[in-house]
């Protein structure tokens, strides 16, 4: 069952050999832990052709949550409603719609307080 949503940050920490990113992978689920179309791509682009093998290795045991005409909807919404950037607002969208945590050190935009669907695993 599927728990929580990865965003690119974590992922990115991860691959950039940040200790806290990495326990918190770690710890998790793979089964209970999923990322998106949206930071699958944000990963990959950021890294040479001999990193991506060894990153698609790592992202392949997530599910891939797709965004299908529902999530496009309500990221728009949400995008109106918080003026939040649409990859964003997609992320967000996918955690509302499959009713999981989303991952994240960015509490700029993703304020746990606020948001209900927002877990900060680790601070830097």
């Amino acid at each position: 069952m599927l728990e929580r949503l990865l965003d690119s940050v974590i992922l990115i920490d991860h691959f950039n050999n940040i200790p806290q990113a990495t326990e918190f992978i770690l710890s998790l689920d793979p089964g209970g832990a999923a990322i998106s179309v949206i930071s699958r791509a944000e990963i990959l682009v950021g890294l040479d052709n001999k990193a991506i093998e060894k990153a698609k290795l790592l992202l392949d045991h997530y599910t891939l949550l797709i965004i299908d005409k529902a999530i496009a909807d309500k990221a728009a919404e949400l995008r109106k409603r918080y003026g939040w950037k649409l990859p964003d607002a997609f992320q967000a969208a996918l955690a509302i719609y499959h009713h999981i945590q989303l991952s994240t050190r960015d509490t700029k935009d993703f304020d746990p307080a606020i948001h209900s669907f927002v877990e900060i695993p680790y601070e830097l």
